[in-house]
């Protein structure tokens, strides 16, 4: 079972969808469903050895939640980036404005609380953001450039007020998101 540590950005599907538009007909470039948006904290696989202790995990993220001390907050979901650099794309991202600082305290009180439970700590800094596009192959490369360094859209501001175990299934037609278990800030 894989699984994630996520919030979920349902509410501002219609939005993300305007700003993915351009990107839509490129070549080599997979849009996400917007209705599938979300904001990952942490990332957990199919867990240590294989498998979840989902009591574990549910314990750990209420203490995370604590750890963090985050009162229901508001975020402002704006500004394009990828990963790992404009010159090899392979995420186009939007990323988070105001609301960041509490993004950031939640995803370290969650890593912090998983790799206790023997997830594999992160390899790369944290930067929170929504992942809109992934990028297959270069052959539109210049036209995703172009847009990331012309574009710099607000998709809104949304009330963040908890986080979401989520369940990631993996079928033909992408993949399947089912919340797990909700977890109250």
């Amino acid at each position: 079972m894989r699984l994630f540590v996520s919030v979920d950005l349902a509410e501002l599907s219609e939005e993300l969808a305007a700003i993915q538009s351009p990107l839509c007909d490129l070549p080599g470039v997979r849009l996400i469903d917007p209705k599938d948006a979300h904001l990952t904290l942490k990332f957990l696989g199919d867990g240590p050895d294989g498998g979840h202790d989902l009591d574990a995990l549910e314990t750990a993220l209420c203490a995370a939640v604590a750890d963090a001390d985050c009162s229901p907050f508001d975020a402002t979901f704006a500004g394009l980036g990828v990963f790992p650099s404009v010159e090899y794309i392979r995420v186009v991202w939007l990323g988070v404005d105001t609301g960041g600082e509490e993004v950031i305290r939640l995803h370290e009180a969650v890593e912090g609380r998983m790799t206790a439970l023997g997830y594999e700590p992160e390899r790369h800094a944290f930067t929170p953001h929504v992942t809109l596009a992934r990028v297959d192959n270069a052959a539109a490369k210049e036209d995703v450039q172009r847009y990331v360094e012309a574009h710099d859209p607000t998709a809104g501001t949304l009330r963040i007020d908890d986080i979401r175990l989520t369940k990631s299934t993996l079928t033909p037609d992408g993949s399947v998101y089912e919340t797990v278990s909700t977890f109250e800030l």
